[in-house]
Order: structure tokens, then C-alpha cells, then sequence
């Protein structure tokens, strides 16, 4: 299953391109995003991350019961891959 998981964004930088990168915490897990669709997204807010690209800005509200029903579904293994350093 495809979905969108909503975390906040704890650093923004840009990579050796340029390309708008950002630290994105999912309820303490937190993992590399590229925020290029989301040039926008400041340290703070939320966003909504598929396949490791940030989509879509979410307010706090929106993001918590996205991702509380996210849990109830149990959907959220993925999250504990480890990355690439």
C-alpha cells in the first residue's frame, strides 16, 4: 500500500546540488527527506513524506490524526528501516 505519512520537520538544508533536503521526525524516528516539492517547508512544520519526497504541508492537528490512525492501522513498520548514512 502507497500512502503519505505526516512528520515535522526538524532541519532544513540544501545537498551538494542545491536540492532543498530536510531532517523529517516521525514520532521520534526520524529520517532524510528530499523537500524539493515543498521548497516552502521551514523547521517546524509538518509534512506529508511518500517514497522519501515531502508532498504537501499539513497542519499539527491534521498531521497528529493522520498518524494516530496511521498506528491503528498498523502501518507504520516501514518507518523502522534503517537508511543509508
Amino acid at each position: 500500500m502507497c500512502i503519505g505519512v505526516p512528520g515535522k520537520v526538524v532541519d532544513v538544508y540544501s545537498d551538494g546540488l542545491g536540492i532543498a533536503m530536510g531532517k523529517v521526525s516521525f514520532s521520534g524516528i526520524v529520517k532524510e527527506v528530499c523537500l524539493a516539492y515543498t521548497p516552502e517547508a521551514e523547521q517546524g512544520q509538518y509534512v506529508v513524506v511518500h517514497a522519501g519526497f515531502a508532498i504537501s504541508l499539513v497542519d499539527e492537528e491534521e498531521a497528529m490524526e493522520v498518524f494516530k490512525m496511521l498506528q491503528q492501522m498498523d502501518e507504520l513498520a516501514e518507518l523502522e528501516i534503517p537508511q543509508p548514512r
